[in-house]
């Protein structure tokens, strides 16, 4: 059962920085955070877990079961040690707290009605096999909340600018790697004429560079959360470290092919085998990638709520990112992802363009580049966009005629219905949720 924070319990006004009916009701308060923080990490797991694992699944390197199994591992691991840094931006960078001082139970109401609002959002649009984007989701609440109460004086502009110049750019970034990607991948290995021969010599680097990128962002973000300060220098030298490893454990993998009485087409399926285990290496660090960066989504608001209860009202409080709510956020991604995140895995896997484990490969390598990057300097960016522009590069690559047009109209489409329709369910329920409260 949840406790009545003790600093607000001792706190001889609390109705001077709470409100009565807040201070009357807070545990009540503190279990709705929960309730829709969870909800809002499920929709999480059900929409945007196909960034994770569904070029996999598209590709058929791995079943749907055995990419669950993966995304529920990776997802934790990247939520747990790396989330932290985004979900500050979420929490307190869209809206300016010091403008609700005066009244912090609008500020919570507010952030109740956000989640609530975005989860709703996505329990739409997964129903539907929408791909669409948690971030613009989470954002698009809370600007309709402040747009509401406090007009846009409450909407911290300039942050959100920065989010919506990211929507842009992060999509062209992974376009570019994921294009040089496969197109290098095709130069230096696929249009050979004894591909195994060159996958062999060249292959490694690629398993180097991906471990890096995760190692990096892990050492220098992530194990901060965990008080493991380590200086830039010695972060780097166990990055390199690990990622030396990593390359020679492939290295020595690859070494063991038997090439003998394998000609023409079998030689072609057999390096797509190969490029089928790297594609599973590759969903792992995509995996931990979309957890370190889009649990913000959730644990944002509800990080929110917790301090505003937690420190009696004071909406500028800023107490260290509680471990439980990281854990808390992961549970409800893996939920979502366990019990309907199959619908846009399949959309993300074979609606955009027909991928095979090198190209799959490819994509997901950018992907991974790109948004654990951005997670690193706390940046909340769309892991959906990112996905779609790595995925337009690796078919770029192939040539126009190999992207189904059709399919990423109707994605863009969903993506411009998806920031005002979660203002405006934020309005709504922002409505019943104070109304209820002022009630009771």
């Amino acid at each position: 059962m949840l406790v009545f924070p003790k600093n607000l319990r001792d706190n001889a006004n609390p109705l001077k920085k709470l409100g009565a009916c807040s201070v009357q009701h807070a545990q009540l308060l503190l279990i709705l955070a929960c309730v829709f923080g969870f909800f809002m990490a499920w929709g999480i797991g059900a929409n945007d877990v196909a960034n994770a694992v569904g070029t996999s699944v598209g590709s058929k390197a791995l079943s749907i079961r055995n990419a669950i199994i993966i995304a529920a591992i990776f997802e934790s691991l990247g939520a747990i040690l790396a989330g932290g840094q985004v979900a500050d931006t979420i929490r307190s960078g869209i809206i300016d707290p010091s403008m609700f001082s005066a009244n912090p139970e609008v500020l919570v109401y507010g952030m109740l009605a956000s989640l609530l609002a975005a989860g709703t959002w996505l329990l739409l649009a997964s129903c539907f096999g929408w791909p669409v984007s948690t971030t613009h989701s989470i954002v698009g609440a809370i600007i309709g909340f402040g747009l509401l109460k406090l007009g846009a004086d409450a909407v911290a502009w300039n942050v959100v600018g920065q989010i919506v110049a990211s929507w842009v750019i992060t999509p062209v970034v992974a376009g570019i790697i994921g294009y040089l990607c496969f197109a290098s991948l095709m130069r230096l290995i696929l249009n050979k004429s004894d591909p195994l021969k060159y996958a062999k010599r060249y292959l490694p680097y690629y398993i180097f560079f991906i471990a890096l990128v995760i190692s990096l962002v892990t050492v220098l973000k992530g194990l901060k959360h965990l008080n493991l300060m380590l200086d830039f220098k010695l972060s780097v030298i166990l990055s390199i470290g690990v990622s030396l490893f990593v390359m020679f454990v492939g290295t020595i993998s690859l070494r063991h092919l038997n090439q003998r009485d394998i000609i023409g087409l079998k030689k072609r399926k057999q390096l797509e085998r190969i490029f089928a285990v790297l594609l599973v290496f590759s969903a792992c660090a995509t995996a931990f990638a979309h957890g370190s960066n889009d649990i913000a989504n959730a644990i944002g608001p509800l990080a929110a709520i917790v301090n505003i209860v937690r420190s009696g009202g004071d909406v500028t409080a800023n107490y260290p990112l509680p471990i439980w709510i990281l854990f808390f956020g992961a549970v409800g991604v893996l939920t979502g992802l366990a019990t309907y995140g199959y619908k846009v895995i399949a959309t993300i896997g074979t609606g955009i363009t027909e991928l095979t484990p090198s190209r799959g490969f490819a994509a997901s390598l950018a992907t991974a580049s790109t948004v654990v990057i951005a997670s690193g300097i706390g940046v909340p960016i769309s892991t959906t966009h990112t996905l779609v522009g790595a995925i337009l590069g690796v078919g770029f690559a192939r040539g126009i005629y190999a992207i189904n047009l059709s399919m990423i109209r109707n994605i863009f489409v969903s993506w411009l219905i998806t920031i005002p329709a979660g203002a405006i369910f934020a309005m709504v329920y922002y409505r019943i949720i104070s109304g209820l409260f002022a009630f009771f």
